[in-house]
């Protein structure tokens, strides 16, 4: 592993660029000084891997759907149909999501952990930060596998032309809303969608932003906000959390989508996506394939592995244990409730300190971003940010 010193920008001017998360709460900067350096051959597999990963995604989602495996992959009850729907319609295009990946530069091959399709974080730090740190370090700017907020951009112009050719979107839009929403009191996740719909205006949407709270819904009309009817509405608030703990508005969106009254982005499909437990599907599939980790619903036989929750996230819930089924390393947290996997353990590239990196690729129509995430044996809300240029 090649790593190069750089010099960060203040927190103050980080802030002035909408990035408020620079400090964890044990007062360290979440952003590494150091970035990665990689080979050009080394970003054209991360960006062939996460073109090839999409496709089979794409297919074991089907198989999902004909097979109705939805209990397997842990989908609520109430969130089925609008799974279905949105799977079955092209207009319920997928706008952005993040692969997690192992190995890639360590001469090791890349596999893939899970994909984080529906809310994936990490996208302002990707975009924006790591590109804006080779400007301050006096590198240059374009050596950088990093087209992400074009990509994203582009496929907002999907959503109206739905094939691969964007150039005629100007004569196809006829003024579609786009209305973005995040939480309250979240400055990471209000930033990331302030930062989305930045892109959806810069593709030529009209856009508004309101939080989740403050949208009305109505099954026969569609989305509101302020009085004003919206085409699209896109939330950064997870699916199954929709599903588990708001029932009536997952009630509310699965009948607006029946009724044609507005597109939710990402679409209920990238749920299934999202659950670890699509790991499994994929096995069965695509059994020993190079890309892929031996993943099971039972503990596996004899080999090193991870145990993981499957709407778990920043890495609690997780163990892991070696061959002989002795816990490494593991971590509590408040996803207990959900099933478990069992996925083929795989050791991360490391640095002289022994810390971990772990691979985040954004894929938008094609794989268009790649950034690190760097800790210990399993990243938690700890780990730092790491950026990366390409070099030769």
């Amino acid at each position: 592993m090649k790593l190069q010193p750089i010099t960060l920008p203040d927190n103050k001017l980080l802030e002035e660029i909408g990035f408020y998360w620079h400090t964890d709460p044990d007062q360290t900067p979440y952003v590494a000084s150091e970035i990665v350096e990689i080979s050009s051959d080394e970003a054209d597999a991360y960006y062939e891997a996460s073109n090839e990963l999409y496709e089979m995604f794409a297919e074991a989602g089907e198989y999902v759907i004909e097979n109705e495996l939805f209990h397997e992959l842990g989908i609520p009850f109430n969130l089925i149909d609008a799974v279905k729907m949105s799977w079955d319609n092209d207009i319920h295009w997928h706008l952005y999501g993040r692969f997690d990946l192992a190995g890639g530069i360590d001469g090791k091959p890349i596999k893939l952990i899970e994909f984080n399709a529906d809310t994936p974080t990490s996208l302002f730090e990707t975009s924006i930060l790591q590109w804006a740190m080779l400007k301050a370090n006096n590198m240059e700017d374009s050596h950088q596998f990093n087209n992400v907020y074009d990509a994203i951009k582009d496929n907002f112009k999907r959503l109206i032309m739905m094939e691969d050719d964007i150039e005629d979107f100007d004569k196809h839009y006829d003024g579609w809303k786009i209305l973005f929403s995040s939480v309250k009191d979240n400055a990471e996740e209000e930033s990331t969608v302030k930062l989305l719909q930045s892109m959806a205006k810069d593709a030529g949407f009209v856009t508004e932003f309101a939080y989740m709270e403050d949208v009305e819904f109505s099954a026969e009309d569609g989305v509101f906000y302020k009085d004003v009817n919206y085409e699209y509405w896109f939330k950064l608030y997870p699916w199954e959390d929709i599903g588990i703990e708001e029932s009536d508005l997952a009630m509310l969106l699965t009948q607006i989508m029946e009724n044609q009254k507005a597109i939710i982005l990402n679409p209920a499909y990238t749920l299934m996506f999202q659950s670890k437990a699509f790991m499994k599907i994929l096995w069965d599939l695509y059994p020993n394939h190079p890309l892929l980790l031996e993943t099971s619903f039972e503990p596996l036989q004899g080999i090193a592995q991870v145990e993981k929750k499957i709407f778990g996230r920043e890495g609690a819930n997780t163990i892991i244990v070696d061959e002989n089924e002795k816990v490494i390393e593991e971590r509590d947290g408040e996803y207990g409730e959900f099933p478990s996997i069992f996925q083929e353990y795989v050791e991360l590239p490391t640095d002289k300190n022994g810390e971990s990196y772990q691979a985040g690729l954004f894929f938008a129509y094609e794989g268009c971003g790649l950034g690190f995430r760097r800790g210990g044996l399993i990243l938690d809300n700890y780990s730092k940010f790491v950026g990366h240029r390409v070099v030769e």
